[in-house]
């Protein structure tokens, strides 16, 4: 068995096991490709336009493919002429790389639609002004338009523009309600169909869900509060393992070689990461409440 002892000869041994599995597990293994792959694309095309940004599919792919084969061949280099440890964490970057454009316009979209939120305060208020004055609520919302940023200033024009090619007020505003899934939204949404069908005062509406937004504000800026001291703890336990590493590489990398160099510590080093980002995820659920 001493041929197993040269990294190079469990490469193509490790080809030759993929590509097995690969053939017997063939359609599940294309479905899930295809889920990674082009679903995931296919994903970040649609909040990208959800936010209103030019989407171009070869980009997309392209910055999936660099993000993703990208670090991990740096990495593999990185831990070279290590093969098996590169590798190992060459594959791992790899997958890891694969998610990250899904998470950061995931990210970059929640942050769009919480802005939106906290700008309806003072859009609302506009429209509520302008209504008591006489206009209608098209004309109120191009003041919005007019007077306010992005995203609300962007999110009405769109309503505006749908309603100059021919789209229902109504259909707008549903579209509206779309791209910002968001139960103040909603509310706003229902509002306006429920009472330009029925009639009401709806300045005074607005009103209402002005009080309604600030109330709910108020109650998630105290949770946000009383949780920061969770959020805090759980970051610092996450990153202290990370950071002992570091230190112990810097003081005596021998004593932390046996980690990157045997079966055990490879072993060991994978459940930590696993154990860790577990962890990160349940303290980040125990300490996120929704209003």
């Amino acid at each position: 068995m001493k041929f197993l002892a040269n990294e190079w000869i469990l490469i193509p041994l490790f080809g030759i096991c993929v590509f097995t599995f690969v053939i017997l597990w063939a359609d599940k293994s294309i479905a899930w490709l295809h889920k990674r792959s082009l679903g995931q694309r296919e994903e970040v095309i649609r909040i990208m336009r959800l936010m209103g940004m030019e989407t171009d599919q070869k980009k997309i792919t392209i910055l999936i493919l660099l993000l993703s084969f990208g670090l991990g061949a740096l990495v593999f280099l990185a831990f070279w002429p290590s093969v098996i440890v590169g590798a190992v964490f060459g594959c791992s970057i790899t997958i890891a790389g694969w998610q990250l454009p899904l998470l950061i316009v995931r990210f970059l979209y929640e942050r769009r639609c919480t802005v939106f939120v906290d700008q309806m305060v003072d859009g609302i208020t506009i429209m509520a002004n302008g209504i008591k004055a006489g206009s209608n609520p098209q004309e109120s919302m191009k003041r919005v338009v007019e007077i306010m940023g992005n995203p609300i200033s962007q999110e009405f024009s769109q309503v505006l523009y749908q309603m100059q090619v021919g789209d229902s007020f109504e259909s707008a505003l549903n579209d509206l309600g779309n791209r910002i899934p968001r139960p103040d939204v909603q509310m706003f949404v229902t509002s306006i169909n429920i009472l330009k069908e029925t009639g009401g005062n709806l300045a005074e509406t607005f009103q209402t869900i002005v009080t309604v937004i600030r109330e709910r504000q108020k109650v998630e800026k105290k949770i946000q509060a009383l949780t920061a001291q969770g959020m805090m703890q759980g970051i610092i336990v996450t990153l202290v393992p990370f950071f002992l590493l570091g230190v112990f590489a810097v003081i005596d990398p021998t004593f932390i070689k046996p980690m990157f160099t045997t079966t055990l510590g490879l072993v060991l080093l994978f459940a930590m990461l696993a154990l860790q980002i577990i962890g990160g995820v349940l303290i980040k659920k125990l300490v996120t409440i929704k209003v």
